[in-house]
């Protein structure tokens, strides 16, 4: 008899409609392959190594960390080491203004291992404000910005704030980054879907956002805030300045809080990024009086870009036009989990100060970032060209962020063939695909696609191009199987 005071039917039931597909059933089965490949034991798996292109986590995919900040994490971490310079000099590769930065950081927090202020060390803040500054030519305040856990911890904690109740309604893009949908799942409020225009580099159609609109509030929900991911997650793509005018410019008329999941923005390969604080702030100065109130939330993270700090889970997001009384309720609400990690913080600090010329790391840290940019853009344009010519996919050119989304045809037998098994089309290849091959995807389905379409996302930071053969050699006998 089972006596066990919480069972399957009694937990919250929010948590159990929650989805998040980038580390669901194939990411778990991908683990256990590559635990058995570690063991030896693996004589009838058909392959002889797991590629984890399910998650955008560069360092796991063999990206190496930039040497100036792991260097200084390494003596913020034990500063003891300090006593030695010579040593560290001399010896072990540290450069004079790693020692500096070092000693600077440590003058702010004191230790990595004490709590920070909820909303990060002021210092820190202020090094993001001028970031910011020099990003986008206007002034930031360090008061209106909050330090995080990674991104994915102040997109929780903005909509926390934003949703009411079970009829608040947030615009999420379709295809999305699940968080959003998951965390909507987790509140009881309502995801408001709009779908991206595939047809034109998976940009923003206002149309399509001003229709799920109007259906939305037509039924009663009370359609609050948009959600834009710039560059694109899962889709790679870059949205033109006249795309995010359009979409403030819709904002306004609607009164919607905007929220710009920018944390992909270093990962731009052929469009110029335009971040939508920069772009609101021209038009303010244009016409201060229609576009003075609009509320923005961007966010950016050390996870992405060319760092790929995903562990570390360091993060900020900062807030334009928000009123001071909810930008007090939003720092009480991050003060119940009393602070971000501070190594993580201290990475945001190195992330947005990164060496100048003339510094002593300056040479070795462009060679390494630029290096590591260029790599993926080869691997990027390799993956595209691969699924181009192959017949039964669709790709669009890769702009930006980590990842390409291509399009799969599935032939109707393999279509009956998931639905005896109760699974989508787009999943039922992606398992059959990791079985085959060893290389774990995330199917469309778990970001949201055109009903009739069937995607996959798959990273492009895998070393190497053997791993994108094995895609379409798996693809070709899929298609014999099922034509």
């Amino acid at each position: 008899m089972n006596t066990r005071r919480l069972n399957y039917e009694n937990i919250n039931p929010h948590v159990k409609a929650a989805r998040y597909a980038v580390r669901g059933e194939l990411s778990t089965k991908s683990e256990a392959y590559r635990a058995r490949i570690a063991e030896g034991n693996a004589n009838d798996i058909p392959f002889s190594s797991v590629v984890s292109a399910n998650v955008g986590n560069p360092q796991q995919l063999g990206q190496k960390p930039i040497t100036f900040f792991h260097q200084v994490l390494s003596l913020l971490e034990n500063p003891s080491l300090l006593d030695h310079e010579d040593i560290l000099r001399d010896h072990l590769g540290y450069k004079g203004d790693v020692l500096v930065r070092v000693k600077a950081l440590l003058s702010v927090v004191g230790s990595v291992g004490a709590y920070s202020p909820s909303n990060g060390y002021l210092a820190f803040r202020q090094d993001i404000a001028e970031f910011l500054e020099r990003r986008d030519g206007y002034p930031a305040k360090a008061s209106d910005i909050f330090m995080c856990a990674g991104a994915s911890s102040g997109v929780n904690t903005l909509l926390h704030v934003i949703c009411a109740d079970e009829n608040t309604g947030i615009l999420i893009p379709i295809p999305q980054y699940p968080l959003y949908t998951a965390t909507l799942s987790l509140l009881g409020a309502k995801c408001v879907p709009y779908y991206l225009n595939s047809k034109a580099g998976w940009s923003v159609d206002v149309g399509a956002v001003k229709d799920a609109y109007e259906n939305a509030t037509a039924k009663g929900v009370d359609v609050r805030a948009i959600v834009i991911i710039n560059p694109g997650n899962p889709t790679g793509a870059v949205l033109s300045e006249e795309n995010i005018r359009g979409i403030i410019n819709y904002a306004r008329e609607k009164r919607l809080v905007i929220i710009a999941d920018e944390v992909y923005q270093r990962n731009v390969f052929s469009k110029e990024f335009h971040s939508f604080k920069k772009v609101l702030c021209s038009m303010q100065a244009t016409d201060p009086e229609r576009f003075q109130q609009i509320e923005l939330a961007s966010l950016h993270s050390v996870s992405k870009g060319l760092i790929g700090e995903c562990g570390h889970r360091g993060g900020f997001f900062e807030l334009v036009g928000f009123d001071p009384r909810v930008q007090a309720e939003i720092y009480k609400f991050i003060s119940i989990m009393l602070c971000p990690s501070v190594i993580g913080q201290c990475l945001v600090s190195l992330m947005v100060r990164p060496p100048l010329k003339g510094d002593s790391s300056y040479e070795q840290y462009e060679e390494e970032s630029m290096g590591i940019l260029e790599d993926m853009k080869s691997r990027a344009r390799t993956l595209h060209a691969v699924f181009s010519q192959e017949e039964g996919f669709e790709c669009s050119v890769p702009e930006g962020s980590m990842y390409l989304f291509p399009s799969v045809k599935i032939p109707p037998k393999a279509v009956e063939a998931a639905a005896l098994e109760g699974r989508s089309p787009d999943e039922f290849y992606c398992l059959k695909l990791l079985d085959a091959t060893g290389v774990c995807v995330v199917p469309g389905s778990g970001f949201g696609q055109m009903e009739g379409s069937f995607h996959f996302r798959t990273t492009f930071l895998a070393q190497g191009t053997e791993w994108a053969d094995r895609i379409v050699s798996f693809h070709r006998r899929f298609m014999d199987q099922y034509q």
